[in-house]
């Protein structure tokens, strides 16, 4: 395999520069979670081997060091490049400086090409554990397949304004990295994001696109009236990472963007499906038009299929909306594979298609809606219970600002729904007036029956960490005890 360059960076132009400095020389472009902690660095540069890091000045201390903690086990570390910002003191580690290196480039310089359209393009790092990283591998061809569709499906006119809010290290910004540049786009690049940077760039620069993370959205549709600054014209805006609640695409509107739902993961290079929008949804009720736009969708032009299946027969599951399936992909657009690990690669394609541990029903139209995460749905009592579907009732109350819902055990039900419940600022309510609240829209064994008020633990992309709320929920204990039947 060729050179590989990782870089630890938030949205900066450097980084933007890198998606395409890299490959141009002919190397595999590596981004670093900028939430990682010294030693998980040190674990990915183990693993990859990166030869070179480009390091953004906040994060110096970080990659100084994971490059001790490597020190320890190799002899030859790779090469460190501080990125600096203008008018702000930097600290020192070696000699090599972003901006000087790049001046002493040749300007006929010849790029470097690969050799085939398969070749890596570049390697990026699922959330995994220091055990086991799983490094997943772009090919040029899948990427550029993936940033056309994305220019598609987000309707990029030529010279559009795109809003870096969602991260450039994960799926290289799902794709849009290249895919801005392929219709000749400004950037603008937030290296801090927060609900008044993303008004003011909005009023500022004109910006006509952005992404992010349903939690991004929940943080527009919250942002104090003072903050707020009025559209200057529609912005198109697309969610991923995790299904948006109808409540919150429901604000988004209400405000003046036209949000458009993508599903996929980072073995799809991001964006995967897309929910497609038909015009006679338009005559819908509000919340119904909602409802339908949380869903998953259909597959974009550049993937070859998804659909959901059996996973022991491997058979499509009937579009009745009901019958659950995982939710299975093929195509270009699917990685090449597991850096370094075979074993994965091979369980990740069993049976000829990519298995995405996610869960779904498919509707009659042939639209998705993903129903859980295989390791999150709760059988209670036999019945499954998919925590997307109350999260959603939950994130519908006036108080609440942010939630998240896993499961308890139980010594009679087996689990049952907790809910960790973030309030918004200035909103009081308690256990019994939440419970009260699902049950009158839920199925009673669906609503929570305990819950925990605290801020929710996120991964630098927004997703809400439910491994580490499923531990707080197993620490708990059964709520209810043996030979007990109240619900």
């Amino acid at each position: 395999m060729r050179m590989l360059v990782a870089a630890l960076a938030p949205n900066i132009p450097a980084m933007y520069e890198l998606h395409f400095a890299v490959p141009m020389a002919g190397a595999i472009l590596c981004t670093l979670n900028v939430r990682h902690d010294s030693a998980m660095v040190s674990v990915l540069l183990g693993h990859s081997e990166a030869k070179i890091i480009f390091v953004d000045y906040q994060f110096i201390e970080v990659a100084r060091g994971a490059l001790d903690l490597l020190s320890k086990t190799r002899n030859k570390l790779p090469l460190l490049v501080i990125i600096k910002e203008n008018g702000i003191p930097s600290p020192t580690y070696g000699n090599l400086e972003f901006e000087s290196l790049i001046a002493t480039g040749d300007p006929e310089f010849e790029i470097r090409r690969p050799k085939d359209e398969l070749d890596p393009i570049s390697v990026n790092y699922t959330s995994g554990t220091t055990s086991s990283p799983k490094g997943v591998i772009y090919s040029h061809r899948g990427a550029y397949l993936n940033s056309l569709a994305a220019v598609l499906l987000n309707c990029m006119s030529p010279m559009l304004v795109y809003l870096w809010s969602v991260p450039m290290f994960h799926c290289n910004g799902w794709c849009l990295t290249w895919g801005v540049a392929a219709q000749g786009g400004t950037n603008i690049c937030l290296r801090n994001v927060s609900s008044k940077g993303i008004f003011d760039s909005i009023a500022l620069h004109k910006v006509t696109h952005l992404s992010g993370a349903p939690t991004v959205l929940n943080m527009i549709v919250n942002t104090p009236a003072s903050e707020r600054r009025p559209l200057p014209s529609k912005v198109r805006v697309m969610t991923g990472a995790a299904p948006p609640p109808p409540h919150v695409l429901f604000k988004m509107e209400e405000l003046g963007f036209d949000v458009m739902h993508s599903y996929g993961l980072t073995e799809t290079y991001g964006p995967a499906t897309v929910c497609t929008w038909m015009p006679e949804w338009d005559l819908l009720p509000p919340n119904e038009r909602a409802k339908i736009k949380s869903r998953q969708g259909v597959q974009h032009i550049g993937l070859e299929e998804v659909d959901i299946k059996d996973p022991v027969t491997m058979k499509s599951v009937p579009s009745d909306a009901k019958t659950m399936g995982e939710v299975m992909f093929r195509g270009n657009t699917v990685m090449s594979g597991y850096l370094k690990n075979s074993k994965a690669t091979e369980e990740a394609f069993s049976g000829g298609w990519f298995r995405s541990g996610d869960l779904g029903v498919k509707h009659s139209d042939g639209y998705i809606e993903l129903k859980d995460r295989s390791k999150d749905i709760i059988i209670s009592g036999g019945e499954n219970i998919s925590t997307i579907e109350v999260e959603s009732v939950l994130f519908s109350h006036p108080a609440v600002l942010e939630a998240a819902v896993v499961a308890r055990p139980d010594d009679h039900w087996g689990e049952t729904p907790c809910a960790f419940v973030r309030l918004k600022d200035g909103y009081n309510c308690n256990t019994e007036e939440i419970i009260k609240f699902c049950r009158d829209r839920l199925p009673h064994y669906m609503a929570p029956r305990t819950i925990v008020f605290e801020d929710l633990p996120k991964t630098s992309t927004g997703k809400t960490q439910k491994f580490v709320l499923r531990e707080k929920a197993k620490a708990m204990g059964s709520l209810t005890k043996k030979n007990s039947s109240k619900l």
